[in-house]
């Protein structure tokens, strides 16, 4: 695949995917404050259904697509996720998780919203 078509492939498959989430975020009611401040509070627990099948799926991706497929469809390898957990990642996930609380909208169902 040549290097413009392979970003055209990226980008509308980038399109697909946002339209997807969105539409998801959408779905599960994810985009209403009080949905999301119900859940928060323990007094709705459909949301962590939306959140576990959204885990579980992504689990499945990045444990089964490098054994399943020779390749990646819009690239040339696999690559590795290197994750680590320092102070500035928790600093950062507990401003994320109270700004998230305080507004009781995620970025992103803000944004489909």
């Amino acid at each position: 695949m040549s290097a413009p078509n392979k970003t055209l492939a990226g980008t509308l498959a980038t399109l697909a995917a946002g339209a997807l989430f969105g539409f998801g975020l959408s779905y599960s009611s994810m985009i209403r404050p009080e949905v999301v401040l119900s859940f928060l509070r323990f007094e709705d627990f459909g949301l962590m259904l939306v959140m576990g099948g959204a885990v579980m799926v992504a689990l499945l991706a990045y444990k089964l697509a490098p054994r399943l497929l020779a390749r990646p469809l819009l690239d040339d390898h696999f690559h590795k996720h290197p994750s680590v957990w320092n102070r500035d990642t928790a600093v950062g996930a507990a401003l994320f998780g109270v700004g998230w609380g305080l507004c009781g909208v995620c970025p992103g169902p803000a944004i489909a919203g």
